[in-house]
């Protein structure tokens, strides 16, 4: 199966880095994704927003033969969510890693200082015990680095959906922060950040405890909870 990879904010393609080689061996195409002004750190990200990066993966997807599978973590998730909006004949699961769909509407954080450009990286001491749990602090300081500031309109766009046939894609929730009958719960009550979920015909849920960033703190349970979903 061709896998797309798209990443939260602050992060490129390298974020998978830890994931890819386990989901090769088990006989997987992989497509890790540095979205649109996630190049550097010195990119340009003017301009750039949630639309761009939907636009970027929808390419992708046309850029392969056959059906795809997306995997989307944190912010990535409402990006393969309207991807799979875009192209839903083509999306064969969507995988959301510590994420959630989002729906009509919903930003991925507009909380998150920024200006009207770029997001950068918040202190660690603005993320919650449970996002960081598992990470050393040699961890921190290398994500920290390695962080790159992310076009602020990609956070605080609209998410802006037009067919209906994304309800009938398969989804895995890949949920790390958050236990599984929590998120049940969210789905139930249409929560923001489960979104569309509720409205999704088939929805499995999957507990891998860790941080807010699995492919980092638990890459190879990671690649496995991804490798069953197929």
């Amino acid at each position: 199966m061709k896998l797309i990879l798209v990443p939260g904010l602050w992060l490129d393609a390298s974020s998978w880095d830890g994931v890819v080689p386990a989901l090769q061996a088990a006989g997987h195409e992989t497509f890790p994704v540095t979205l649109p002004g996630l190049e550097s750190v010195d990119a340009d990200r003017t301009g750039i927003g949630l639309e761009t990066h939907i636009d970027a993966v929808a390419a992708l997807i046309d850029s392969l033969d056959g059906p795809v599978v997306l995997v989307g973590h944190s912010g990535g998730g409402p990006v393969v969510h309207g991807a799979t909006d875009r192209r839903p004949d083509r999306v064969a699961r969507v995988v959301y890693v510590d994420s959630g769909p989002g729906a009509e509407g919903f930003n991925v954080n507009d909380g998150i200082a920024h200006d009207d450009v770029e997001m950068p990286l918040p202190p660690w001491s603005e993320f919650g015990e449970e996002e960081l749990r598992d990470f050393t602090p040699e961890g921190l300081d290398t994500f920290a680095a390695r962080a790159i500031p992310s076009p602020s309109h990609a956070a605080t766009d609209p998410l802006h959906l037009h067919d209906e046939r994304r309800y009938g894609v398969p989804v895995t929730i890949i949920t790390s922060t958050f236990p599984r009958e929590q998120m049940l719960t969210m789905i139930a009550e249409e929560h923001p950040y489960t979104g569309d979920l509720v409205r999704i015909t088939d929805v499995s849920i999957v507990e891998l405890p860790t941080g807010h960033w699995p492919q980092f703190t638990k890459p190879d349970e990671l690649a496995q909870a991804i490798i069953d979903a197929l």
